[in-house]
């Protein structure tokens, strides 16, 4: 996949948030400084209740060693979302949720980026709020990576029974579909590129709890696994989590499609059952 790296500049560091680090264009340097700039502005309403736990990459690592089971993909990652052999997806938990939010964490808990519903306008939010009709409407994301640079959007259009998901790059240069392909059953869908079937999803049991993304020849590449957010979050919210394999490295476009599916999987397959 290729983006058009960032300006030279201070960014969050990736590992730290009360620091910046500088990019010199190409890299990152070893050049930091305290993070004096204000973050950056959140695309949360504010009548959210939001009751998210603070950042603790511990408690990550064990959610990845209890999705595993003991699973190693044998390689080691580059702290990019479409390097890393595993990817955390951790919905934030809000009692009152205007908009959908997930941070993305490596397997050892560092925030590597983030998924943001954007676009969502008074009259959206009030129907969330007031009502259920919100699954059918028209959703939109924005893939992030650590510095909140978008690098990719997922647009979900207006649907009764199936969805379909538009994938494309910041740009909005067109990479792919991902089409609902069934409504009962094990729930599947299908990698769509300039009209050729590249792989899909497979929902292991009809609750879709786990999932298989294969490619088109029905290899799996990776498999995504719901996980335990706690009793707090699964008793007052929504939210869900997941832990997301990809063992080997893909080509472009799969690789965009499995990230994209991975990241928004939560909307595809659970947001419109809750």
């Amino acid at each position: 996949m290729t983006n058009t790296p960032p300006q030279p500049g201070w960014y969050p560091d990736a590992r730290d948030p009360r620091l910046q680090r500088w990019w010199d264009g190409q890299a990152w340097t070893a050049h930091t400084r305290p993070g004096h700039q204000a973050p950056p502005p959140s695309d949360s309403a504010p009548i959210e209740l939001d009751i998210e736990r603070g950042h603790d990459p511990a408690r990550i690592q064990n959610q990845v060693g209890r999705a595993t089971r003991g699973r190693s993909s044998g390689r080691a990652g580059s702290g990019t979302l479409f390097t890393e052999p595993v990817l955390v997806v951790n919905q934030r938990a809000k009692l009152i949720e205007m908009a959908n939010e997930f941070g993305v964490f490596d397997q050892n808990g560092n925030r590597i980026g983030g998924v943001v519903q954007v676009g969502q306008s008074a009259l959206k939010k009030a129907i969330r709020l007031l009502t259920n009709y919100d699954q059918f409407l028209t959703h939109k994301f924005e893939v992030r990576d650590a510095n909140h640079s978008t690098v990719l959007k997922v647009t979900r259009p207006a649907k009764v029974f199936k969805s379909r998901f538009l994938v494309t790059r910041a740009d909005e240069t067109p990479i792919g579909e991902i089409v609902q392909e069934n409504v009962f059953g094990k729930i599947r869908f299908g990698f769509v590129v300039d009209g050729r079937s590249v792989g899909g999803i497979f929902a292991e049991n009809w609750r879709a709890w786990n999932f298989s993304i294969r490619d088109h020849a029905g290899t799996e590449v990776a498999r995504v696994t719901k996980t335990w957010g706690g009793f707090l979050k699964a008793a007052l919210t929504t939210a869900d989590n997941y832990v997301v394999e990809i063992p080997h490295p893909l080509p472009d476009p799969l690789a965009s499609m499995v990230v994209a599916a991975a990241l928004t999987i939560d909307t595809a397959l659970k947001q419109d059952t809750d």
